[in-house]
């Protein structure tokens, strides 16, 4: 507990899933936590939980539009005017574009990279000057395995994912001597909504479910506390030597030759 006591954190796609359990880490770990989150409702729920959870917890939800440079530079301003300046982001929103790559439409590659790739840059743009101006600050971006994997069908999550390692890397090492640190964490299959989401759409959806837990090294998924102490740790004081590094979190499934 308290890892993070007197931080103050703002986390992008936090109503549900994956944002949603960093929010909730985060809180418990004693940092003050804005969930910017395009779903102001969704958001608002989920800061009641954390209410309900952790005691004290200092949370409030703030609609952003990640796609909108201006609409994230006022979830920051929100969050520093409700808590202080910024020492922790995490650029967690995204969404599944899945298409052919001959049949996809010009809609469908702008919708991919104006959430999974701008989005991460419209973050990152937004918080690094007041990092940079104070000298201390960690990003972390939640990248996946998509971003050094190919699953055919995916195209083009992928192509941003793979963009959001790059980013990672040349902002770690543009703003590393100003002592601001800028990670990814590539999570591998996670349990969240998305995930059933996926499984039910398929004809039989016990089935794919349990034809994913087979190709699992460990023979389950992931959950999504699991990443998020993963970023409670790249948040924290005890990584100030990572630095434009990616941690998979995928239960050894990248690192599995064949099947």
């Amino acid at each position: 507990m308290n890892r993070l006591a007197g931080k103050v954190a703002m986390i992008t796609g936090a109503g549900r899933g994956i944002g949603a359990a960093i929010a909730l880490a985060f809180a418990r770990e004693g940092a003050s936590v804005a969930l910017a989150e395009l779903d102001i409702e969704m958001a608002s729920a989920t800061c009641e939980r954390i209410k309900k959870e952790v005691d004290a917890a200092n949370v409030i939800a703030v609609q952003t539009d990640v796609t909108q440079s201006a609409s994230v530079k006022n979830a920051l301003a929100q969050t520093e005017a409700q808590f202080g300046p910024l020492d922790v982001l995490v650029n967690n929103a995204g969404i599944n574009v899945f298409c052919d790559p001959l049949t996809m439409t010009d809609d469908d590659w702008r919708r991919c990279f104006a959430v999974d790739l701008d989005g991460v840059w419209n973050g990152c743009r937004a918080a690094l000057p007041g990092m940079v101006e104070r000298e201390c600050g960690s990003i972390v971006n939640i990248a996946s395995t998509h971003s050094f994997k190919i699953i055919p069908g995916c195209f083009p999550y992928p192509v941003a994912k793979h963009g959001v390692i790059g980013l990672t890397k040349a902002l770690g090492i543009e703003y590393a001597p100003n002592h601001v640190r800028v990670n990814a964490i590539a999570p591998g299959y996670i349990e969240t909504q998305l995930t059933h989401d996926w499984w039910d759409s398929r004809s039989d959806p016990q089935a794919a479910r349990q034809a994913t837990l087979d190709l699992q090294p460990m023979k389950r998924i992931g959950q999504p506390q699991e990443v998020a102490m993963t970023a409670v740790f790249l948040a924290s004081d005890e990584a100030p030597f990572i630095n434009a590094s990616c941690i998979t979190v995928d239960g050894g499934r990248s690192a599995l030759y064949h099947d």
